[in-house]
């Protein structure tokens, strides 16, 4: 068993996985953050027009 990398698999095709996680993890964040943003808001706009 070797640590060598196979020679198909260059530093150029793992930097490009690097970037690829980068932006999903970013999508995700994103996306994530709105829908709870919007949850929030959700609350407060229904706490507002429930009867008093």
């Amino acid at each position: 068993m070797t640590d060598d990398l196979p020679e198909n698999d260059t530093a150029a095709e793992h930097e490009k996985w690097k970037e690829k996680g980068v932006a999903m993890r970013t999508f995700f964040y994103i996306f994530g953050t709105h829908v709870f943003a919007g949850f929030i808001w959700l609350l407060f706009y229904l706490g507002q027009h429930a009867p008093k």
